[in-house]
């Protein structure tokens, strides 16, 4: 069995970002703690998992299964360009009901946004006056590890966790600059712009040993000076953005139509959105980290150069709409062209209307408590394992990553079983037969 250390003490988790999506977070997962709500769409606390042979009937919670930190030994902190302590946050995401949030008023206002790294060049819908100031990129760093060591110590925290939970950033592609540790580091000390805020927090964390997940489509963890920091400093590390609404149902229906050896001709996403993230989206430039994060899904699902008479010619178009009186709940719709039998077509229109920050909130938890259980087993670098959770998930160079939301929940619940030396299921079954 892989040696885990125990989850003693406080786990710390913090989150670059504290509007919509760490506040609904922080928010549940306080109202779970005082027993007012459930942990709906949270793996870890509602989902079981199966051991053994199908006869043996033992399917316990995850939660029950591996040694994950319990929900009220949790700690929140975390950075934000405005000063709005988390009921604040909370009222004004309006995610959640002033009813549910008064319940547990004080518990929010106790959790207060400490001085944020930003650069509106990298965000340009956005603006706020809880900021840090220094001279290069690396002092700003610097800084948000002493946030984190004053934060452990304040809090009496055994371990931390960073997500990031902030906005999305204008697109970059992966340069020199990121080609190594010493260049990175080099970078940060000359205000490299090919740097942007969300890779400050995540060198941060990452050097100083601490579990990372990149939320957001930008250019952070997933480069190879990063990767090769976690390998030196042992933190596991994961990205990119939450697989939350449209892309979830991409993940679910294309490997099923798929398996079916139905072909797609086309797929037109457009989505509607008026909460913050939706008025970051609408600048050009952010809007293209989003596409290309979203763009890559069916791609790898449906492998038009293994199957170029089914998805050859397919046509995929994603639209992201800023529409403020939808607020936080977004309306993806997909407009599915297909063909069957001898190229006779057909029709898949599916309008889900969901709830972006409600989606987003258990993924964060459950990061948070699996890297945390990563770091604990000694598993350090790309946690590939984590895909599930993703839009974009890392994996190692050379590697296709997985986007098939069934053959990631497999991986996961895998990985699960091997660090708690249980038996791999690989469904064969053949013994129960033969």
């Amino acid at each position: 069995m892989t040696k885990i250390k125990a989850p003693t003490g406080k786990l710390g988790i913090l989150t670059p970002g504290m509007g919509a999506v760490a506040s609904t977070f922080m928010a549940g997962v306080i109202a779970v703690n005082k027993g007012i709500a459930k942990p709906i769409g949270s793996v870890t606390q509602l989902g079981h998992i199966r051991l053994g042979k199908r006869t043996e009937n033992r399917n316990p919670l995850i939660k029950d299964f591996v040694p994950l930190a319990k929900l009220d030994d949790i700690v929140f902190g975390g950075w934000d360009i405005f000063d709005d302590n988390m009921y604040e946050s909370a009222i004004n995401a309006k995610v959640l009901d002033k009813t549910l949030l008064d319940e547990i008023r004080p518990e929010l206002e106790a959790i207060k946004p400490m001085k944020a790294v930003f650069d509106r060049s990298y965000v340009r819908k956005l603006d706020g006056p809880n900021v840090k100031t220094a001279t290069n990129k690396m002092e700003l760093a610097e800084a948000v590890m002493e946030d984190i060591r004053r934060f452990q110590a304040d809090n009496n925290c055994d371990r931390v966790v960073m997500v990031w939970c902030g906005s999305t950033e204008i697109y970059i592609e992966a340069g020199d600059v990121h080609s190594s540790v010493e260049k990175l580091e080099a970078g940060l000390r000359n205000n490299d712009p090919a740097i942007p805020p969300s890779m400050i927090y995540a060198y941060a964390a990452v050097k100083m040993g601490i579990p990372y997940a990149n939320g957001a489509p930008n250019l952070s963890c997933d480069v190879p000076a990063m990767v090769e920091l976690a390998k030196q400093t042992q933190a596991p590390i994961m990205g990119k953005d939450f697989k939350t609404g449209q892309t979830l149902m991409k993940t679910i229906i294309a490997p099923g139509l798929k398996a079916r050896a139905l072909g797609i001709r086309g797929w037109f996403s457009p989505n509607s959105l008026g909460n913050r993230d939706g008025e970051v989206l609408d600048d050009p430039d952010s809007f293209k980290s989003k596409e290309v994060s979203k763009l890559g899904v069916l791609e790898e699902i449906l492998q038009p150069e293994i199957h170029p008479d089914l998805y050859g010619d397919l046509y995929h178009k994603v639209r992201i709409n800023y529409y403020p009186p939808h607020g936080d709940n977004k309306e993806g719709w997909d407009n599915i062209d297909i063909f069957g039998w001898l190229g006779y077509g057909m029709q898949i229109k599916i309008d889900f209307l969901c709830r972006d920050s409600i989606l987003a909130a258990p993924i964060v938890l459950d990061l948070a408590l699996l890297l945390d259980l990563a770091k604990r087993s000694s598993l350090y670098g790309i946690q590939e394992w984590l895909s599930f959770y993703l839009k974009s998930p890392q994996a190692a160079p050379g590697l296709q990553p997985m986007h098939d939301i069934f053959l990631q929940n497999q991986k996961l619940l895998n990985t699960l079983r091997h660090l708690m030396d249980e038996e791999l299921i690989t469904l064969l079954g053949m013994d129960y037969y033969y």
